[in-house]
């Protein structure tokens, strides 16, 4: 599920805002790409295009390079920086 909020929580209840949580599923790695699929995708989303993707714990994971695929369930490549990123966490993107 995707959540548009100006803010998400973490433990320690810091309010940030034009954050974006992701529910992305991990498919894998091609060359320095990591490959998401979207479970949900809404039009609006499509503004993450070109921005950077995030751990939980504000841990920058590389740039979002392409949005392809189906319209409703898009696949999603980000150029990795950092490979070492739990696969099944959850995803962040800033909007600016």
């Amino acid at each position: 599920m995707l959540y548009l909020s100006s803010q998400f929580k973490k433990s320690s209840h810091l309010k940030l805002k034009n954050w974006i949580r992701l529910n992305l599923a991990y498919l894998g790695l091609s060359k320095k790409h990591a490959i998401f699929r979207a479970r949900r995708w809404e039009k609006s989303l499509e503004r993450i295009f070109k921005k950077t993707l995030y751990t939980e714990k504000y841990e920058e994971i590389g740039k979002i390079h392409d949005i392809f695929g189906p319209v409703k369930m898009p696949f999603i490549s980000v150029k990795v920086q950092n490979e070492d990123f739990d696969p099944h966490g959850k995803f962040y993107a800033k909007l600016t």
